[in-house]
């Protein structure tokens, strides 16, 4: 058997799941897909899906999943109106840097940033 064609479940840690679950619902408009013990599961595009669950803080100073998104721009201007928090990275030994919005651009690509309500760091790319 081979995963190419296999659909990813990223699987997030949080601190408080009914924190979490609001933030997902809320701030993203995921819906949740299926409830197993300690946590939740929440339907995203083309059979992905995000799965939170009870745990301790999150370690990860990384993405752990990223949205792909037609118009980053739209979506970084519509979540953060719902308050969702963009990050700002000034990396130009990478040629990464953000701009007012927390977009940067790069190789005709754009990538935004920004944490759950758990610290776990997630991105919006469009290519």
């Amino acid at each position: 058997m081979m995963l190419a064609n296999s659909p990813v479940i990223a699987q997030l840690p949080a601190v408080d799941l009914d924190r979490a679950v609001k933030f997902y619902e809320e701030k993203l408009g995921l819906k949740a897909v299926m409830d197993f013990p300690g946590g939740k599961v929440f339907g995203a595009g083309e059979g992905t899906a995000i799965a939170v669950y009870t745990r301790g803080a999150t370690k990860a100073d990384h993405t752990v999943a990223a949205f792909r998104v037609a118009d980053l721009e739209a979506e970084v201007k519509a979540l953060t109106a719902k308050g969702v928090q963009f990050e700002q990275y000034n990396m130009p030994e990478y040629g990464l840097t953000t701009n007012s919005l927390g977009i940067a651009e790069n190789d005709g690509g754009k990538l935004a940033w920004f944490k759950d309500s758990e610290g776990n760091i997630l991105g919006l790319t469009q290519v």
